[in-house]
């Protein structure tokens, strides 16, 4: 288990941060909880065997979360400061409920944290009100379940027999027919329907696996299924419209699994039981299966681990991967006893529910694991395999996508389209294409240089025409004005040229680019007694949607409403004669 948004990960955040805050009530400033676990392994490893082995992966969670908490802690600290800052009404100075419920809810900041801030500073809490936000969420949450109970069918009868391991095609009885969710005898053409079946080849969707499509054959009319789904434990339900005729409740049907997008569904699967056991090999036994989803494209695998997976990480995974594949080992499927598979090597992942006979597929030596799910007869069957994403998908959960078979070769011949296309725009065979981009590079870096000193001596060449605009305002050279395709770095250059050739001078330069208001002020020393350049610059940027700062005789800003620029260059100098 590790720390997370929802869950049990949630409860575990939320009983670390409990223990942080104590942490922080005692004095402790700098992250100290991750520190207790080499005593703590010491006095209940031999217990918890667990806590040695991973003692350095169980610090790192830890102090991940510790720093994680401070930022909570800042930022809840922010909006805090910030409520309680406004005035409140009546006698009784209060927090209102809504935001005591903003920080809990939203950033994790502890309800007793939040009181203990405003008992410092003599606020009450009102913990009515926030109790009446809790129960808001509830019922919001409560009514989505109650919606997604009402999408769903209610059945009752005998189970569906399974029989998609061995064969695609088989005969059934239909002996549930559902359309809008409604029990009905009869579904005709145009209409959505689920069907149950008393057998069925197609596999509902469990473990990962997405459910089967296909067709469904009557005496009088065809069923084309998009997905399989549970309605129940053993009871399968087949969604889909009717494309012909009709479909009636107790009649034997014909039903066919769409076999190309079945056999690339098993190829993905198979292929994530050997990524699973690579990962562990390059990463760590740490790994463990936190979510996946597999599908006739590709397959998308959740799995524990702290850091981001590196290119040779992955390099190795493939490697690893695609050598199983190579060797074409027997993937074999048994049923046994639960505490039998586990004792066989077979992984298992907690949170899964599992009855006491369980299936469990191996993949040569390669993988063993518990799994309800198709697969291919063996590893070669899979073709060829290759990772195409990798990323964080919450905290300590990384996500992994990969394709297999013909989703690979398809993969792989898009990338070489679009590097015959990049080969093809520069003018350069494909093996030549990296030095070529960076040669683009190297010029285009040398280009924009060399622009960058061009617009450098176009804006210096202004000078005398700028310092000429500048007007006296208590024996101070005052000036604001815009140039035009200018950067800051020449903003810059320009009010330094500016102040050394009006001697004594407050000195605003502004640019606009892409939409945005690029800002410099410029103060020279002996008017810095009066005028600070950065709030000068803060003044004018306020104007213009922005904020900025610097040094009391250069300051940068910037901002985000460029229609307000003249105006706010105008006001400069009766801010100069009200400030000087």
């Amino acid at each position: 288990m590790i720390p997370g948004n929802e869950g049990r990960g949630y409860v575990l955040r939320r009983i670390i941060r409990r223990a942080l805050r104590h942490g922080h009530k005692l004095g402790q400033a700098r992250p100290f909880f991750h520190a207790l676990v080499g005593d703590l392994a010491g006095e209940m490893g031999a217990a918890y065997p667990e806590l040695r082995a991973q003692r350095a992966r169980i610090e790192a969670v830890l102090k991940q979360e510790e720093e994680r908490f401070g930022e909570t802690l800042e930022h809840g600290m922010k909006i805090l400061d910030a409520a309680l800052g406004k005035r409140m009404s009546g006698d009784v100075r209060m927090l209102d409920g809504e935001t005591v419920f903003l920080l809990y809810d939203t950033y994790g900041f502890p309800v007793d944290l939040t009181a203990d801030v405003c008992r410092e500073r003599g606020v009450a809490v009102d913990i009515a009100g926030f109790e009446q936000s809790m129960e808001r969420q509830r019922e919001q949450a409560r009514a989505a379940g109650k919606f997604r109970s009402a999408a769903a069918v209610e059945f009752s009868g005998e189970r569906t027999r399974f029989v998609g391991y061995d064969s695609l095609a088989s005969e059934g009885r239909v002996i549930g027919l559902y359309v809008d969710g409604v029990a009905t005898t009869a579904a005709r053409a145009g209409q959505k329907a689920v069907l149950v079946l008393d057998t069925t080849p197609f596999y509902a969707e469990s473990g990962g696996q997405v459910g089967d499509a296909g067709r469904i054959e009557g005496p009088g009319g065809t069923f084309v299924v998009d997905d399989t789904q549970k309605i129940q434990a053993d009871v399968f339900g087949h969604h889909g419209t009717v494309a012909a005729g009709s479909i009636e409740f107790g009649e034997r049907v014909n039903a066919r699994v769409d076999a190309e997008r079945r056999a690339r569904a098993m190829h993905n699967h198979s292929a994530t039981h050997l990524m699973h056991a690579a990962l562990r090999s390059v990463l760590g036994q740490h790994v463990q299966q936190k979510g996946s989803l597999v599908d006739a494209d590709r397959t998308r695998f959740d799995f524990a681990h702290d850091h981001p997976v590196g290119a040779d990480e992955i390099h190795r995974v493939e490697e690893i991967v695609n050598s199983a594949i190579r060797a074409n080992a027997q993937v074999s499927a048994r049923v046994m006893p639960y505490d039998d598979a586990i004792r066989a090597g077979a992984l298992a992942f907690f949170g899964d529910k599992y009855g006491d006979e369980v299936r469990v597929i191996a993949i040569g030596d390669h993988s063993t694991e518990l799994c309800g799910g198709t697969h291919v007869d063996r590893s070669g069957d899979i073709g060829f395999f290759k990772i195409v994403a990798e990323g964080g998908v919450a905290a300590g959960v990384r996500r992994i996508e990969a394709v297999t078979g013909k989703g690979a070769l398809n993969w792989v011949q898009g990338i070489e389209g679009q590097l015959a296309a990049v080969a093809d725009a520069l003018k350069v065979p494909a093996g030549e294409v990296v030095p070529r981009i960076a040669h683009v590079i190297d010029s285009a870096r040398a280009l924009e240089k060399e622009l960058g000193r061009i617009k450098g001596r176009l804006a210096a060449s202004q000078g005398d025409d700028l310092a000429a605009q500048a007007v006296d305002v208590k024996g101070v050279k005052v000036l604001a004005v815009a140039l035009d395709g200018v950067d800051a770095k020449v903003l810059r250059n320009v009010v330094d040229q500016l102040r050394n050739k009006l001697k004594s001078a407050v000195v605003v330069v502004a640019t606009v680019a892409e939409g945005k208001v690029q800002l410099a002020a410029g103060v020279t020393s002996d008017a810095m007694a009066r005028v600070k350049a950065g709030e000068l610059v803060n003044f004018v940027a306020r104007q213009v949607g922005g904020k900025g700062g610097g040094r009391p005789d250069l300051a940068m800003a910037g901002g985000t409403e460029p229609d307000k620029l003249p105006a706010a260059l105008a006001s400069v100098r009766g801010w100069a004669e009200r400030t000087l």
